[in-house]
């Protein structure tokens, strides 16, 4: 019998885990993946999140090993636009940390294998879960056999095909969007140093942002649904909206994402909790997506160590669904609005865009209160 099984073993299950264990807290933590997934989609932490990565003593490990963007440049038709910087949103992480997603679960399952060598278990796939009177076990599948876990407890941070969400049978808000883009890793050869760039171009938004290793993502707003293509492609796009000569035989990472968003209903399901993008699947750009499901687990922690305590905590858990899917609710609006300002355009409108994009960053209080909306504060 478990205090708490923790199901999905990503940046957000393992994060959970921490918090908990390091309370004295029995978890186990269930992973469908046999490895680590070495593709990184996510790279950005925001504050918040550090602050919370803080609370469990990770946050200057991935500091040492990230890059702090502390300034963002906009550009369009070859002209600065406007900055901003983040020098205000934080007294004690005032910059994005970019770091790609692997080397960040690297951190936390080394520090979830610390707290308890046994914690984590791979290569588990669960199959059903059955609530009774204090308690909810889970049947899995793992290396050919069933196996049930029990637990006082259980959250599920499985990720956008969560199957604790199918299995409880929870409703979803769902909205598809017409955006897609092209993202790739390759050697950085901008002069950019440790700024991010976004190009708003008319043929459609070009993100770059730095990563360890003297290495640049680069994101692509595509012009149309199905384009895309290889490194090769993706550098010519890259050359055309922006005059920068990417070395596309450099590149270590291509991942081509649409976008949509899933939005549950309620995060809260007698004994089990959704938490991550097993309860809110947003647009990638903007990059919220991870750093949400750490603030609710950040959220979430301090309700379980009550109830394990004894505490009656029906109100707390209320309160928990309400302010995190608000929270979630109003990253979806704001990954919107960062999508529809990286959309193709005429010259005209884009012109005009540009210009009042520039009029509203040269504003100390526009460009302040931009820059906390951005870094999720």
């Amino acid at each position: 019998m478990l205090d708490v099984l923790v199901i999905g073993g990503g940046p957000v299950g393992l994060f959970m885990a921490a918090l908990l264990l390091q309370h004295g807290v029995s978890v186990r933590v269930l992973e469908q993946r046999t490895g680590a997934e070495p593709r990184s989609r996510a790279i950005g932490i925001h504050p918040p999140s550090l602050e919370a990565l803080q609370s469990i003593g990770v946050a200057p490990d991935l500091v040492a090993e990230g890059i702090p963007i502390r300034r963002g440049i906009a550009l369009g038709g070859g002209t600065r636009l406007a900055e901003m910087s983040f020098a205000g949103v934080s007294d004690r992480f005032p910059f994005v940390l970019a770091l790609p997603q692997s080397r960040t679960e690297a951190v936390l399952e080394e520090h979830v294998r610390q707290l308890d060598p046994v914690a984590l278990h791979r290569g588990v796939r669960v199959t059903r879960l059955q609530s009774d009177a204090g308690h909810v076990t889970a049947e899995a599948h793992s290396a050919g056999r069933t196996v049930r876990h029990t637990a006082a407890l259980v959250v599920a941070a499985d990720g956008v095909r969560s199957t604790v969400r199918s299995l409880l049978g929870t409703a979803v808000r769902a909205k598809d969007y017409p955006d897609s883009y092209l993202m790739g890793d390759f050697a950085d050869s901008t002069g950019f140093g440790p700024d991010a760039a976004l190009f708003l171009e008319a043929g459609g938004i070009v993100e770059s942002f730095p990563l360890p290793g003297k290495q640049r993502r680069w994101v692509v707003r595509l012009a149309e649904t199905g384009s895309g293509g290889d490194a090769r492609w993706l550098v010519q796009r890259i050359g055309e909206r922006t005059g920068i000569d990417v070395d596309a035989a450099s590149n270590s990472m291509l991942s081509r994402f649409g976008v949509r968003s899933r939005l549950v209903r309620r995060m809260v399901a007698g004994r089990t909790v959704l938490i991550g993008d097993a309860a809110h699947e947003i647009s990638p750009i903007g990059g919220q997506g991870m750093n949400l499901g750490w603030l609710d687990a950040a959220a979430l922690a301090p309700v379980i160590l009550a109830s394990l305590r004894g505490a009656d905590v029906g109100v707390e858990l209320r309160n928990f669904e309400l302010t995190r899917t608000a929270a979630a609710a109003r990253a979806a609006r704001q990954s919107e609005i960062n999508m529809a300002l990286g959309r193709p355009l005429p010259a005209g409108p884009w012109t005009v865009r540009n210009r009042a994009i520039a009029a509203a960053a040269a504003m100390p209080a526009v460009n302040g209160f931009v820059a906390r909306r951005f870094t999720m504060q």
